[in-house]
């Protein structure tokens, strides 16, 4: 019989996707989240254990479960990567369809390994590059599809500001000129501010609008887990700049956030908000992901540290001067949940204890065993400071074996009617939520 000898780099992926199941989580997700999380002590790893469920979608009347007196629908499907939402003032919602360019070079086994598991999960499917219209048809109440705006470059962040439409490519901000109710823009987006584009570790550039509409603020992820592609190609990267309107000029308005995903105002104190995708590879209770405020000229650790003075030791050459600086986050929403959407809502059209609050999106881990996030969880905020522990509002995205990936949640906004609505870019469907 022939010996069969298997590429090196599959045999580890093998290992990697077995060895998922062999290093278990020793916290529960309640003991890593809010102001004071459980930081066990770091591990390393050869190659990270890893679990993805298979992305499948959702089957026919088949959909997300929720809290009791919340109701969901789904108001599209058939889109191409939904990834982010946002609402127009005559109640359009657009849809932004996306993935990454592929631009990332896979330098060493460990990062073959890590596509390969992750794309299982149907996260790695091609984007659309193109944003979709929604309009309700008021008489049918059905929600109606138009091609708005094509040939993007792995668009993610969109924000209006008087009559022009900025949408956040991967390598720089473009934005059109908009008439409200128009259903499609055909002409090319002019370019408006370069921002980091090479590599792209990751691609998504999360985009808001200051109150006053003279400046726009842009989450700019890190090229690399930490620094193991050199420091040169984070140049502007793992921060948070602040883009003149009027101008294009930029600047760094906070750093050290290693992929700020979601950026909102609190309308109770003016405070800018940020979730960001923390650290890989030290293990399945480590790094927390995060709920913070944003300091202007604040440093938040990225990458020489976690949650204010908890040193990496993979870093070289190390910074004791940064670490010493390094501003522990507000609130922790657990490991490996990667929070990719985040809405602060004062008032809606879900129950009493939704108002006031922030609700965040967990596209969900790929690290850890059992399963971290694939939810959208309710923080609730008091005195401007988020308080007690998330709540969950929308489970039910994976089978309860984890072996199933049914959808992921991504993008999340606030209709015109106060329901709140979520891309799902695994089930590429948009979907409704509000009270019974």
């Amino acid at each position: 019989m022939s010996k069969v000898v298997y590429p090196s780099a599959l045999a580890l992926a093998f290992a990697a996707i077995l060895g998922g199941c062999s290093e278990k989580a020793s916290f529960e997700p309640s003991q890593q989240s809010g102001s004071d999380p459980s930081l066990p002590k770091a591990q390393n790893f050869l190659v990270p254990p890893m679990q993805v469920p298979d992305g499948v979608g959702w089957k026919q009347g088949q959909m997300p479960t929720v809290a009791a007196g919340l109701k969901i629908e789904q108001i599209a499907s058939g889109l191409v990567h939904p990834r982010q939402l946002y609402v127009l003032p005559n109640g359009d919602v657009l849809a932004v369809e996306s993935n990454g360019p592929g631009t990332e070079p896979v330098t060493t086994p460990k990062q073959l390994i890590a596509g390969m598991v992750k794309n299982r999960s149907g996260k790695g499917a091609k984007g659309g590059n193109q944003i979709t219209l929604l309009r309700k048809n008021d008489t049918t109440g059905e929600w109606e599809k138009h091609l708005f705006i094509e040939h993007l470059n792995s668009p993610f962040g969109v924000q209006l500001i008087g009559s022009w439409l900025y949408v956040a490519n991967t390598d720089g901000i473009v934005k059109f000129p908009y008439t409200a109710g128009e259903t499609q823009i055909t002409v090319p987006g002019m370019p408006f501010a370069d921002l980091p584009g090479t590599i792209n570790h990751h691609w998504t550039k999360s985009l808001l609008a200051s109150p006053d509409g003279s400046k726009l603020y842009v989450g700019v992820g890190s090229n690399s887990n930490v620094t193991e592609n050199g420091l040169d190609v984070e140049y502007r990267r793992a921060d948070i700049l602040e883009v003149e309107v009027d101008s294009g000029a930029s600047r760094i308005y906070a750093s050290g956030i290693r992929n700020p995903t979601g950026l909102g105002w609190d309308p109770q104190t003016g405070k800018l908000w940020a979730i960001a995708n923390e650290r890989d590879e030290v293990g399945a209770d480590l790094v927390p992901d995060y709920l913070t405020s944003v300091q202007e000229g604040g440093f938040y650790g990225w990458p020489y540290s976690y949650y204010g003075q908890h040193v990496d030791t993979r870093v070289m050459p190390q910074r004791p001067d940064l670490v010493a600086k390094a501003i522990r986050p507000d609130y922790s929403i657990g490991s490996h949940v990667a929070p990719l959407g985040l809405l602060i809502s004062d008032s809606n059209a879900l129950p009493a204890n939704y108002q006031g609050g922030a609700f965040i999106s967990e596209h969900g881990s790929w690290d850890r065993s059992p399963l971290s996030g694939y939810q959208v969880v309710f923080v609730a905020f008091k005195g401007g400071k988020p308080v007690d522990l998330p709540e969950p509002i929308v489970t039910g995205f994976y089978s309860k074996d984890e072996s199933q990936l049914y959808g992921a949640p991504v993008g999340l906004a606030q209709d015109n009617d106060g329901a709140l609505l979520i891309a799902d870019d695994v089930g590429n469907a948009i979907w409704r939520i509000t009270k019974i």
